[in-house]
């Protein structure tokens, strides 16, 4: 087994980005889990998710893109730029801001998405909905009583303006990074129909010329119904992409 010490020096430094209503503290097992193998790891909490009291109003789709692209530029050498959920968004615009510095991208239960979310989304913030309607739309499997109570009390809402905004993308070079997606709260074959449908949270895997998917069934939220097994996922695409010596 790889020491966690030769680990750090081969391995690419690791950016976990949350998805809706999330901070950095969503990934604190996976994060955690990482750090213990020799990892390099940074959480982020995007723009507008600090508190609830922040005002959201102004917050835009290119304000989460500018903090993904900030964090990776400050890293010590290309990254991993894991993305979960609604961040598939901003994550596949901050790889064609700055695809040099992006080693691998990883899609945790998403995709790279083009255009904008929901074009006429009118409200300043989407909270989080209620219990019945989650559990209507999303997969909760394998997640306890206490995670969903951890989610419901630690939400934030999302900032319209995110869900609004679709980000130009011009620079083709984030066409050749490879990409992992990690399908958990669907299936790859159902990930695949989405993006035969043309779904836009899926549309960037038309055209990414790198891409390995993987099957880890459980819910939308991987990194606590099964973050050891996300963190080992994780951790193999980023030892897989050693900053060259």
């Amino acid at each position: 087994m790889t020491t966690a010490s030769t680990q750090t020096a081969v391995a690419a430094p690791i950016i976990l980005v949350p998805g809706f209503w999330l901070g950095a503290w969503a990934w604190d097992e996976v994060a955690a889990s990482l750090r213990a193998d020799g990892f390099d790891v940074t959480a982020l909490t995007l723009p507008g998710l600090e508190s609830a009291e922040d005002d959201r109003s102004t917050i835009s789709l290119s304000d989460h893109v500018h903090a993904i692209c900030q964090a990776v530029r400050a890293a010590h050498a290309p990254v991993v730029l894991a993305v979960h959920s609604g961040a598939g968004f901003s994550g596949y615009a901050a790889s064609d801001r700055c695809p040099e510095e992006i080693a691998a991208m990883v899609y945790v239960d998403t995709g790279p998405g083009m255009g904008a979310m929901d074009s006429e989304f009118a409200d300043a913030e989407k909270p989080l909905p209620s219990p019945e309607e989650l559990a209507q739309n999303e997969n909760l499997t394998g997640l306890t009583e206490e995670h969903l109570a951890i989610f419901r009390r630690r939400a934030i809402p999302e900032p319209g303006g995110v869900l609004r905004e679709g980000a130009d993308l011009t620079n083709e070079a984030r066409l050749d990074i490879p990409s992992t997606v990690i399908c958990t709260g669907y299936s790859s074959d159902e990930y695949r129909d989405a993006v035969k449908a043309g779904y836009e949270f899926v549309r960037g895997l038309t055209e990414l010329r790198d891409v390995t998917w993987i099957d880890l069934p459980t819910s939308h939220w991987p990194m606590w119904s099964r973050p050891q097994e996300l963190a080992a996922i994780i951790g193999e695409v980023a030892a897989a992409h050693a900053p060259a010596s």
